[in-house]
């Protein structure tokens, strides 16, 4: 892998605008490609409208891609926008349909290195056990949105882990460079990291 993938505690465009200058930068970026994908059955066209005024913020153009279902990721057009894009913002709340809408697809293989992307393992949101995850970032996994689970919804997620876990508050991240890991706001990390 080559360059940076942000692996962000929650807040798409709100909560984070200095991290996402700073990674819009260090991408070289003017254009964002945003695939509102986990966030298909919830409301795309919200994050998409919040996508555009973070856009308006930070100076970047915004170029929504809505690959909402499998056959959407199957799509060569979908997969050369992004291809050719210098950052994807991948973004929604559903983490298991991300992983089932993308994997093994055309849209997946052309993230590359500009993606922000799911661990594998990764968590299911829905109760904190760990699943098969996309597997661009290998041997961590994080738990997103961190302030908002339970400490017993925590305990157990962290009992049944074999790999390093990164709690990741609203406003924090992870990223992976070429030359290794940067924590950014306040995570929490339970374990070494790889």
């Amino acid at each position: 892998m080559t360059g940076t993938i942000a692996l962000v505690g929650g807040g798409p465009f709100a909560a984070n605008d200095e991290l996402d200058a700073r990674l819009l930068a260090d991408a070289g970026a003017r254009r964002v490609v945003v695939l509102p994908t986990a966030d298909a059955f919830e409301q795309p066209e919200a994050l998409v409208d919040a996508a555009t005024q973070w856009g308006a913020r930070l100076g970047v153009e915004v170029a929504p891609l809505m690959v909402l279902q499998r056959h959407d990721a199957e799509d060569e057009a979908a997969a050369t926008t992004v291809r050719e894009a210098r950052a994807v913002w991948l973004v929604g709340d559903s983490s298991m349909h991300l992983r089932s809408t993308l994997k093994e697809t055309p849209v997946y293989a052309a993230l590359g290195p500009s993606a922000a992307a799911l661990c594998d393992p990764m968590l299911d949101q829905r109760g904190g056990a760990f699943t098969l995850g996309l597997g661009m970032v290998r041997g961590v996994a994080v738990i997103p949105g961190a302030e908002s689970w339970s400490e017993e919804r925590r305990s157990r997620t962290l009992a049944l882990a074999d790999v390093p876990v990164v709690e990741l508050p609203t406003g924090s991240a992870l990223l992976r460079r070429d030359d290794g890991w940067e924590l950014v706001g306040a995570p929490v990390v339970h374990g070494e990291l790889p």
